[in-house]
């Protein structure tokens, strides 16, 4: 059971508070409080009570027994998972209400709020801009625009459930920093353990009715249960050798020796120290050769294209040439509708087809996509494919196989893996029509990993599931041999997954970063304000482009290039202080901000074309 804290007067407190579902007890005498400048995560197994217990911390749900108090004029802000927009309104009226343009263009909240989330003032993602319709808009626009209403807005308190939600890597990074720089308190359920830890100083574990806190964010907490569930296993060996060692002790009267741990990062050290590292790649690599041979996935010169050919369509990639080898795993990451789906299709389609025109896939216009003949892959899309409803958890699973190889000689059987899972043999026996949408993922998952494939495309695995699936399905990665690719909003995930990160960064082509996401963020952010991201000039530079390779290592035209293009740069940093001048002088004229933040965003696309390029000539490319 969790405390209140004790820096700072609380905010909203829970008091002995109790919820029962059917024959579930979700809280379970549950005392805790939220104070002034608390920054709360909260996770959990899915169906433990984690939106339960923000929903009456909220005052939004009665408990059965107990109390809530807020503070005398609470402002409370709560992101639900189904929002309660107009869907007769506009965006404007939602987000802005009756604010004129004048007012809200000028506050540097709604601006940072409107950018971080759509990406500009004008909205570029949505077709009339501020003044579209909600009705028609997706689940996740609708989320969104929830979001930037309630972030807008001044709050003492921000309950947010699942809000990384619908929002990409850059987003979320975003989220995360605008968080951190907020004065409101923040209680939070997410699934993100990268946004975790980037925000929340606190942590609520929601287990079986109660709640256990935890200092710091989410790594701390991991070090922290670790220890503490150390300490209860000790415990229960010492109470199965009560005869020899426990009994005799307690018969003698011992005072108790017991005291409340904290937790130490020499505790920690103490529990990782004989922890191998996750995954022994050189040993994953020796079975995916022997189980792939040398050609997994070989794209020559391909160009995938989306609604049609002859022009009638959109060219995503061009120009492509990439391998996918043994034993690869790779993390897939880019700004939404820059292709990543669309490739892992393209290869998927042309591996159930690899003698069909450029490969077996009509995604494919240009190019070819040649597939190794031992492939044997399996591809989770984002869509949950659905099997029969009245089929058992377990019968669904065993459909697909009984038994199931998982490299170095380990073996399961669909009972087992389905425990790995969180499908408990009671829950094994539920009707797959009775599941909720994360159990489904889940049971679509284990059907994947049944039918032993050697080549896994995973498309936003971690969608609906909650840390502990998630945990449990890293670690069956970690021994599993063969290639991998991950398309995932889930920092953590792809990072703790995968070894190298390439991006599509909406210029058509496919980059592979050495530094991974934080490179990926950078690039993005250099995208939109150049001004930020470009270092101090050193005496007698330009201040605009990294320090050139030595002239020696570069032929003449090299050279001659890479002056020009630091000139050019230099050019741009002239232009665009000229335009945030010009946007400071006229903050006030809503037309003329949009129209100049539309004239930045072109120039911080060119400048991206620019250091892609004078990278390439200084590496030798």
């Amino acid at each position: 059971m969790s405390t209140p804290s004790s820096s700072s007067r609380n905010l909203a407190n829970v008091e002995s508070v109790s919820k029962v579902y059917g024959t579930r007890t979700l809280l379970d005498g549950i005392s805790l409080g939220v104070g002034e400048g608390d920054r709360i995560g909260v996770v959990g197994r899915n169906g433990d009570g984690k939106t339960t217990l923000i929903r009456v911390l909220a005052k939004q749900e009665e408990p059965d027994s107990g109390r809530v108090t807020h503070v005398g004029g609470l402002r409370l802000g709560l992101l639900t998972q189904h929002d309660s927009l107009d869907p007769a309104a506009t965006i404007r009226h939602e987000v802005i209400g009756d604010l004129p343009d004048h007012a809200w263009a000028g506050d540097a909240r709604v601006r940072d709020v409107l950018t971080g989330l759509f990406g500009g003032l004008d909205l570029p993602g949505f077709p009339q801009g501020l003044d579209t319709v909600i009705g028609p808009l997706s689940g996740g626009e609708r989320r969104r625009i929830a979001l930037a209403k309630l972030l807008i807005a001044e709050q003492d308190l921000v309950v947010l459930d699942e809000p990384t939600n619908h929002l990409d890597v850059e987003g979320i990074s975003w989220l995360a920093g605008h968080l951190r720089t907020r004065r409101s308190a923040l209680v939070v359920v997410t699934h993100d353990r990268w946004f975790l830890d980037q925000v929340c100083t606190r942590m609520w574990d929601v287990q079986r009715g109660a709640v256990h806190a935890y200092e710091g964010g989410y790594s701390d907490y991991v070090f922290a249960r670790a220890e503490r569930e150390r300490i209860a296993a000790t415990e229960e060996v010492k109470r199965q050798n009560l005869m020899r060692k426990e009994l005799a002790w307690l018969r003698r009267g011992a005072p108790a020796r017991t005291s409340k741990p904290r937790f130490r990062m020499e505790a920690a050290n103490a529990l990782i120290a004989d922890v191998p590292p996750p995954r022994d790649t050189a040993e994953l690599m020796k079975f995916a050769n022997a189980r792939l041979g040398r050609t997994v996935f070989d794209l020559e010169d391909v160009t995938v294209r989306v609604g049609g050919e002859d022009g009638a369509g959109r060219d995503l990639l061009r120009h492509l040439t990439w391998q996918l080898g043994p034993g690869d795993r790779i993390g897939l990451v880019g700004v939404n509708g820059a292709g990543k789906t669309s490739l892992l299709r393209a290869m998927a389609e042309s591996a159930a087809d690899p003698e069909g025109d450029r490969g077996g896939s009509p995604l494919v216009t240009a190019g070819r996509i040649r597939t190794g003949k031992t492939v044997r892959l399996a591809y989770l899309s984002q869509e949950v494919r659905e099997v029969d409803p009245s089929w058992r958890v377990l019968q669904a699973v065993q459909s697909v196989r009984s038994r199931v190889e998982l490299g170095k000689g380990r073996e399961m059987t669909a009972s087992q893996l389905c425990e790995r899972f969180g499908f408990t043999k009671e829950r094994q026996w539920t009707p797959v029509g009775d599941l909720s949408g994360g159990e489904r993922r889940r049971l679509q998952i284990l059907r994947l990993l049944m039918d032993e494939p050697n080549v896994l495309f995973l498309d936003e695995p971690t969608n609906d599931l909650d840390i502990e699936t998630l945990t449990q399905l890293e670690d069956l990665l970690d021994g599993w041999p063969g290639s991998l690719v991950v398309i995932s909003h889930d920092r953590y995930f792809v990072e703790r997954t995968t070894d190298r990160v390439y991006a599509l960064l909406g210029d058509r082509t496919l980059r592979m970063l050495p530094r991974g996401i934080d490179e990926y963020l950078e690039r993005r952010s250099a995208r939109k304000a150049p001004q930020a991201a470009q270092p101090a000039p050193a005496a007698g530079g330009t201040g605009s482009a990294p320090a050139a390779a030595s002239p020696a290592q570069l032929s003449r035209a090299a050279q001659k290039e890479i002056q020009k293009i630091e000139r050019q740069l230099e050019r741009l940093d002239g232009e665009e202080a000229d335009l945030h001048k010009e946007m400071a002088e006229h903050a006030t004229d809503f037309a003329r901000v949009a129209g100049l933040d539309s004239r930045l965003r072109e120039l911080s696309a060119r400048r991206d074309e620019l250091e892609t390029r004078w990278l390439e000539l200084s590496e030798g490319a």
